[in-house]
């Protein structure tokens, strides 16, 4: 039992730190201080407290996040844990149609028990919207346990995302071929998030015939009482992992994390009615001209390239220009300061994003 205290460690403290980052965040660092309960079918339980460092960075065609933990369990034995995901994809290859390649590690080691460690890989064909997207995908997985066999497996991945009425949904199915036999994980979660903080729920189903069916769920609240803190509270229950061997069981974890990128702002619509953004005209380009004096870079992302953000030229005296090739029409964009802050330009018309924030109104005339 006490093996497998650590990994149970490990997957509370990544679910609790990691997951919940702030969706409208691009980067992010923050220091965890949690404490947790598991419980095992048939009574089994044990509580631990842990110290759980995350780092993160997203964008359109980037994500990735690495964290950690150092954790006490009973007996006086201590835990340590890491995660690494890398998700990476190309520009557009034809319209909406990308290809995308994901690595993810993960690893234990304990003063009483042998170390474990996780690979997994994937790639995969890409549609995507700004509101939505599929992708297809496959790739190897492996898995080791100290004194015992390593283990591989084949996993293919179908996936679907979409934002609506003020969520961020996601579906996925995720067929593996492991040590002979098939199981099919199906799961879904969704995303709400406000200027409080956000909820998160997910559920999943694990189909096989060979070992066996069988279904967990959870839910994560993230409340942000200044920008810079969060409080944290999840609890539910998971799968197994057959990788580092780590069991069915329910938790409930609680913890405060220290972000050092403070959460953006949320800004609630103007009192009056602003005029949006119109872009000078210039033969078949689009010219935008944004004033920062002091930052060191911007970037614009918007629904005319997947808000993907693309860089803007600094042209002196704090003024930072975008040269845009945008037939006439309807858009709508935000910037991206210092990579760190998405920010609405003051005295623009703003929508709702459908995430809890706006998203500033370009006419191209």
């Amino acid at each position: 039992m006490s093996d497998v205290r650590g990994r149970v460690v490990r997957y509370l403290l990544l679910l609790a730190g990691v997951r919940a980052a702030p969706l409208a965040a691009q980067t992010d660092a923050s220091l965890g201080l949690g404490v947790g309960t598991v419980r095992y079918p048939g009574g089994a339980s044990f509580s631990t407290a842990a110290l759980s460092p995350a780092a993160r960075y997203a964008s359109a065609s980037l994500f990735a996040d690495a964290a950690g933990s150092l954790a006490s369990l009973p007996g006086g034995a201590w835990s340590a844990q890491g995660q690494a995901d890398v998700w990476i994809a190309t520009p557009p290859l034809a319209r909406h149609l990308r290809l995308g390649a994901e690595g993810l590690v993960a690893g234990t080691s304990r003063t009483d028990g042998g170390p474990t460690g996780a690979a997994h890989g994937l790639g995969e064909l890409l549609w995507s919207a700004p509101s939505w997207g599929i992708a297809v995908g496959a790739g190897p997985s492996g898995g080791w346990i100290a004194g015992a066999p390593s283990v591989a497996a084949f996993r293919g991945r179908a996936r679907l995302w979409w934002r609506a009425a003020g969520a961020s949904w996601e579906a996925s199915v995720q067929p593996t071929r492991f040590l002979g036999a098939w199981f099919t994980d199906a799961a879904a979660s969704v995303t709400l998030e406000r200027g409080w903080g956000a909820f998160s729920a997910w559920g999943a189903a694990r189909l096989s015939a060979a070992y066996g069916s069988k279904a967990a769920g959870s839910v994560l609240l993230q409340v942000f009482p200044v920008p810079a803190v969060s409080l944290e509270v999840g609890g539910g229950s998971y799968l197994p992992d057959p990788y580092q061997g780590l069991p069915r069981a329910g938790y409930v974890t609680l913890g405060v994390r220290l972000h050092a990128v403070p959460r953006p702002a949320r800004h609630a619509p103007p009192d009056r009615a602003w005029p949006p953004v119109v872009a000078a005209v210039r033969g078949d380009t689009a010219v935008l001209r944004f004033h920062f004096a002091e930052a060191r870079s911007v970037a614009i992302a918007g629904d005319w390239n997947g808000w993907r953000p693309d860089p803007l030229r600094s042209v002196g005296a704090g003024v930072w220009e975008a040269a845009l090739a945008l037939p006439r029409g309807l858009y709508h964009f935000n910037l991206l300061v210092d990579g760190a802050e998405w920010v609405v330009p003051n005295g623009a018309a703003t929508v709702a994003d459908g995430l809890g924030g706006m998203v500033a109104v370009l006419v191209v005339p």
